[in-house]
């Protein structure tokens, strides 16, 4: 019998599939589909200090093999997630939380992972670093390994619990950002987040999004997020949690092969709301036809 468990940073995962942030809410409407506790953990929305309402719609943009968002972080605030959202995950789901922040500073990155962090459900914090940094004219933090530094440095600072950045593909050097990272103080990394992308309408002349450009998700990112994760795979020492594009059981063993320890599905989720069921229910299967005992055995093979 195959062994699909998994291990980040001394957090025991039965399998490998976690829910994406963002495309999973707080999982409430996917436990009327499915029993939540089948799955490795779930990462849920995005999280700031403060309550924000997100971008002016439209703000969802269909592209060939993906789509486009601009959501802009819609979400209640930390306290709110803390003191209502978490305690009705905890309801109808048992294992791990993977607490996705963002800020405009290292300082309010630091605060919302210091509110969340005080459920002790919440086993990670993923530190989403795709974020303008407000300090420094607005450049995101994920495109400079210098800020991308201090806000691992501050998070790490601000819990006690394991601190993984989520690293953004939008950069000519993603090896160095997750270097960076790591000597931060990072337990781990997650990649790849959205694609800069943009559609037009011709018949309008003007951008489908309100915000003119969003992030590209879907299966048409996932041969660029397989490089990217075995290339920092290649170049650090931490667990990656890899992301993007993933649909299918044969994805998740090429990420696996590549160099992540788990995965998390993101855009396949709005399109088939049982899609990590299915996956896991296909894993064992595939990992049998292909003679694979555990996970770790073909973790960064290539």
């Amino acid at each position: 019998m195959v062994d699909m468990s998994v291990d980040l940073s001394g957090i025991k995962l039965k399998n490998p599939v976690i829910p994406a942030s963002g495309t999973f809410g707080y999982g409430l409407e996917f436990a009327k589909l499915f029993d939540l506790d089948i799955l490795g953990a779930i990462a849920i929305k995005g999280t700031t200090s403060d309550a924000r309402l997100g971008n002016p719609l439209p703000r969802i943009a269909e592209s060939p093999c993906g789509m486009i968002n601009s959501v802009g972080l819609e979400n209640p605030g930390a306290k709110s997630v803390l003191d209502e959202k978490l305690p009705q995950l905890e309801k109808v789901f048992d294992g791990p939380i993977i607490a996705n922040v963002s800020g405009s500073s290292p300082s309010d990155y630091a605060k919302c992972a210091s509110v969340l962090s005080k459920d002790k459900r919440v086993a990670i914090i993923e530190v989403n670093i795709s974020c303008p940094n407000v300090e420094s004219g607005g450049m995101a933090f994920g495109q400079d390994p210098v800020q991308a530094a201090k806000v691992t440095k501050a998070v790490k600072e601000a819990v006690d619990i394991p601190v993984y950045v989520k690293l953004s593909p939008n950069t000519g050097d993603i090896a160095g950002i997750a270097a960076a990272c790591q000597k931060a103080g990072a337990d781990g990394l997650c990649l790849i987040n959205t694609l800069s992308a943009m559609r037009i309408d011709i018949r309008k002349r003007e951008p489908v999004l309100a915000q003119k450009r969003g992030g590209l998700s879907g299966p048409a990112i996932f041969p660029i997020a397989l490089s990217m994760v075995n290339e920092v795979f290649e170049n650090t020492e931490i667990p990656i949690i890899g992301m993007g594009g993933i649909s299918s059981a044969e994805d998740l063993i090429e990420m696996v092969m590549a160099g992540a320890t788990a995965v998390e599905i993101g855009a396949a989720n709005l399109t088939d709301p049982w899609i990590c069921k299915k996956i896991i229910d296909e894993l064992p299967v595939l990992m049998e036809k292909l003679g694979i005992n555990d996970m770790e055995e073909i973790r960064g093979i290539i």
